[in-house]
């Protein structure tokens, strides 16, 4: 991932993690790349409802993706993404953390 991809990534987490409307069109963003079957897609029309300097955070990324020859995650960011997804789909967490 190259800085300026970096850079965009960190602020979309810095925004997911935080408790409004844009919040959670971000987490769902980023929870779309690191696991849409147990997290949910993304709904396109979510970029109307996020400010253009999310809106533009999320395009850098999703050309980033683009642009990968292999399916890559941003698995460097694995705690942070995990703190969104405890908070955005507990219930995911929960199922996903559940003792037997």
């Amino acid at each position: 991932m190259d800085e300026t991809t970096r850079a965009a990534f960190e602020r979309l987490l810095h925004s997911a993690r935080g408790d409004t409307g844009q919040s959670r069109r971000v987490a769902s963003f980023i929870l779309a790349w690191w696991n849409a079957d147990s997290h949910g897609g993304f709904d396109i029309a979510d970029l109307f409802a996020v400010d253009e300097a999310i809106a533009g955070d999320m395009a850098t990324v999703f050309a980033h993706i683009a642009r990968q020859h292999i399916a890559a995650y941003p698995d460097a960011y694995r705690a942070e993404i995990e703190d969104v997804i405890r908070l955005w789909r507990p219930e995911a967490w929960a199922r996903a953390h559940a003792t037997a």
